[in-house]
């Protein structure tokens, strides 16, 4: 029997005239990474926010860790872990007395409470630090140190609200193989929300599609680029290229005077029966290459525009320090 971290059925949130979250229902399986991707605006914040108790939805219901979120708040929060969008840390503070602190108010302490925060800064390479003043940290180095805390008293449940909005690249990269880590070696649940498609596909073992307060698909990556059902394979050959055709071949492109762009539902099996094809055509292949449609491709086939287009829509900008809740 499948046993579920995080349910929300049938959710719905109103600000006065405004409906943030629309009739949202899912599923989280335990130890699994489920990712919330969508612009800002879709409603994702709002939905971790009636989660981790912040808020209570107007109707519908959602149960963490086997809690009602509403009837019993208390026994949610201390189940779990939350890095929120906006950073929380007391600049003023030290890296070791803001997990400190912490900690007190889950009702650590003494060596315990010691040994776990030197192991968890330790964890995220920030041992070194734990006596440095916040306010000196990167924003990566901040992010970590966030992480870290909210895994102090071993949540069930690791709520990460865009948790690398913002950051470079290379640290980008660096924040989720700490979240990776979180998953592999403590087998904790993780719901996070994300805009960026790439963080969504490397990191979730599922994730839900949201935009204008509504989850309007969900799946893998793979199955959610299923949708579009078709492949593209890029053949170059030496000579002219001329389109073949085949009951495997659902549109053949002469893209170039050398290069054919061919769409099949399944790449992986087409491409040999392709090179069969070509070559009693006479036409020597020099190079192949294909790809799978792209979540940003899913994204416009369901809502008619680019997720980038539906970020500025918002009216913020893409790489903002902050998001619409």
């Amino acid at each position: 029997m499948v046993e579920y971290a995080v349910v929300a059925e049938n959710l719905i949130k109103r600000f006065k005239d405004v409906v943030a979250v629309n009739d949202v229902s899912f599923k989280v399986e335990r130890g699994e990474i489920f990712g919330l991707l969508g612009p800002n605006g879709a409603g994702k914040t709002t939905t971790i926010h009636i989660l981790t108790t912040i808020l209570k939805p107007t109707s519908g219901k959602a149960y963490v860790a086997g809690y009602d979120v509403v009837k019993e708040p208390a026994k949610v929060r201390s189940k779990i872990g939350i890095v929120f969008q906006d950073p929380s840390l007391d600049n003023q503070l030290t890296a070791y007395d803001n997990m400190f602190i912490h900690g007190r108010l889950y009702g650590l302490n003494g060596d315990a409470l010691r040994n776990k925060i030197f192991e968890l800064l330790e964890f995220v390479e920030l041992k070194e630090f734990a006596n440095k003043q916040v306010r000196y940290f990167s924003g990566g180095m901040r992010r970590r140190l966030e992480i870290a805390r909210a895994l102090l008293h071993q949540p069930d449940v690791l709520f990460l609200d865009e948790p690398t909005l913002g950051l470079d690249p290379q640290t980008r990269v660096r924040i989720w193989d700490y979240i990776m880590s979180v998953k592999k070696e403590r087998n904790t649940t993780i719901v996070l929300t994300t805009h960026y498609m790439d963080e969504a596909e490397e990191l979730c073992d599922r994730i839900a599609i949201m935009d204008k307060g509504k989850i309007i698909a969900e799946g893998t990556a793979e199955e959610l680029k299923s949708m579009l059902g078709s492949e593209v394979i890029y053949v170059k050959v030496v000579n002219n290229a001329s389109c073949v055709e085949a009951n495997f071949i659902e549109k053949c492109v002469r893209v170039r005077e050398n290069l054919l762009e061919v769409v099949v539902k399944d790449a992986s099996t087409a491409i040999p029966k392709l090179f069969d094809v070509m070559t009693s055509k006479g036409l020597k292949i020099v190079e192949v290459s294909y790809r799978k449609p792209t979540l940003n491709e899913v994204f416009i086939h369901l809502t008619g525009r680019e997720l980038r287009d539906a970020l500025e829509e918002s009216g913020r900008p893409h790489l903002g320090p902050r998001a619409w809740r």
